[in-house]
């Protein structure tokens, strides 16, 4: 009896490891089906980030995947006849888009004429008359070309005075002021190699070489050196007033994307610096981008940069601009919110999609967007008022929504979730005023040619030239926000400031702005907008 005791004993023993080696062993699996899922979950995620399409867009809408007839359906529509679906297929031609695309041109006419000989009727012999004419229109392209311009002043004396007087009067003739006093720079050629780094992201060694086709030898160091110089001298003058004008706003948009310096005191070639970006929103009447080059990201750039603003701030959610003074409101982004639902949307296979919580999340972001897309023609006050009645129970649904949604804190689902907690508070401040607006697309578009710019031109050498760069891209980018020609403008500039006492006369500053009243040749199509 007693080693019967101690074989049971033995075996329960040996049971109840098993028991715990199973659960270790379970947990384990458990956990290591977490890890796969959330690897694969990456991978998917990475692919299309690299291969797939940038656009948000899914092939399918939860609003509309089930009641696609019933979202477009109109009760009062009567059926149309058979004749009236015959003249629907016909489409007709839109008659003069031809020539609105090419008014504003110069237009160079040629005629062809037949020879005296050819003019005779072959039957009689007599001269025949035009009786009409037939014009081919066709577009041509003037190469960029070239030439030196020489200015050259005249001095005056008098003969009398200077064979019978004391003194001889003398006078010289007066010349427009150069751009750049001792230089061959031309306000054309300072403005076009501005334009074509800074708006067609053409790097300065490209367009050496292209001078060099040319027939000309300027060096990328040359084109370097007229460039930060004319931004010193005419451009950040202009760039100051513009941050005048930008702080007096209540309403701002705010943005930063990274830049590498190779030379700057104190920090590694390889180290990141930032471009910060801030802007007017859609409700000002005045179009201000301003970049700012800095050398991090630390919360008290845009503290330095926005002092003295009072109001509302749209910005995505990164926690520096949290911590600016208590007068400054923080707008979220819902973009940003849907973007992440996106992603999680994106990692999972497309045959789980539907009925997904990251679909659910997603479409609440989507309602959003398109109550504001039917309150745009709205006044801000009715929009205030539209918004607290259709969005705000949507915007109270979606957060019971994510409370109750248990995602995985690391899945791609878990990440949007907490976002979207943890940016609550700034994303519903947007219900504060109707002139706000749901999303910080509006900076994103405006920082967006730097991103296109950098992918090109890869760095900046040196702090100076970063700081240069930032001032070119808020004029160029202010001048295309207000229907400027940017190459047009920067010329304009280049020529009358020089000229003028701007800097004892702030008046005279005042009317070289954007959207000042400027001569017809600085807009686009030469049309004032």
């Amino acid at each position: 009896m007693v080693n019967i005791d101690k074989n049971n004993k033995n075996q329960t023993e040996y049971i109840k490891k098993l028991e715990e080696t199973c659960k270790s062993q379970e947990a384990e699996i458990t956990l290591l089906k977490n890890q796969i899922a959330w690897m694969m979950e990456q991978m998917k995620l990475s692919k299309h980030k690299q291969f797939g399409a940038s656009s948000e867009k899914s092939e399918y809408d939860q609003l509309s995947f089930f009641n696609e007839a019933e979202k477009e359906v109109n009760k009062n529509l009567q059926e149309p006849t058979i004749e009236e679906i015959e003249v629907r297929y016909k489409r007709k031609k839109k008659v003069g888009k031809k020539e609105e695309n090419l008014k504003g041109l110069p237009v160079t006419v040629k005629e062809y004429f037949l020879s005296d000989e050819e003019a005779k009727c072959p039957k009689c012999f007599s001269s025949r008359h035009i009786m009409g004419k037939h014009i081919r229109k066709e577009l041509k392209i003037v190469p960029a070309k070239v030439e030196v311009v020489e200015h050259v002043t005249h001095t005056y004396a008098c003969r009398n005075c200077d064979k019978n007087g004391e003194q001889t009067p003398i006078s010289k003739s007066k010349a427009v002021e150069p751009v750049i006093l001792g230089s061959i720079a031309s306000p054309s050629i300072v403005a076009y190699i501005m334009s074509q780094k800074y708006v067609n992201a053409i790097p300065l060694y490209r367009q050496e070489k292209e001078f060099e086709r040319l027939g000309v030898d300027l060096s990328r160091q040359t084109m370097a050196n007229w460039v930060i110089r004319c931004s010193d001298d005419w451009l950040f003058p202009i760039y100051n007033l513009m941050k005048e004008k930008l702080l007096e706003k209540d309403i701002l948009h705010a943005d930063e994307t990274t830049l590498q310096v190779l030379k700057e005191s104190g920090k590694p070639a390889q180290s990141k610096s930032y471009m910060w970006l801030y802007r007017t929103s859609g409700s000002s009447e005045e179009n201000i981008v301003l970049y700012e080059y800095q050398p991090d990201r630390a919360y008290k750039r845009p503290a330095q940069f926005l002092k003295g603003f009072k109001g509302y701030l749209h910005a995505d959610g990164y926690e520096a601009y949290h911590k600016l003074p208590d007068d400054i409101i923080i707008l979220g982004c819902f973009s940003h919110c849907r973007r992440k639902f996106d992603e999680a949307l994106k990692s999972i296979k497309p045959a789980e999609q539907i009925g997904s919580k990251a679909l659910q999340g997603k479409n609440y972001c989507d309602k959003l967007f398109k109550i504001e897309r039917s309150l745009v023609d709205l006044s801000p006050e009715e929009r205030f008022k539209k918004r607290n009645e259709l969005s705000k129970p949507i915007l109270d649904e979606f957060y019971a929504w994510l409370k109750n949604c248990n995602a995985l804190p690391k899945s791609a689902l878990g990440k949007a979730v907490t976002y979207a907690l943890n940016q609550w508070e700034y994303l519903n401040n947007y219900l504060l005023d109707g002139r706000t607006e749901l999303s910080n697309n509006r900076a994103e578009r405006s920082i967006k040619p730097f991103v296109i710019g950098r992918k090109n031109f890869l760095f900046s050498a040196t702090a100076r030239g970063a700081k240069a760069s930032a001032t070119i891209y808020s004029i160029v980018e202010t001048a295309k926000e207000n229907r400027l020609n940017p190459m047009k403008y920067l010329e304009y500039l280049f020529k009358k400031m020089p000229n003028i006492d701007f800097r004892n006369d702030p008046q005279q500053l005042e009317e070289l702005l954007p959207w000042a009243k400027l001569p017809m040749e600085c807009y686009i199509s030469g049309k004032e907008s």
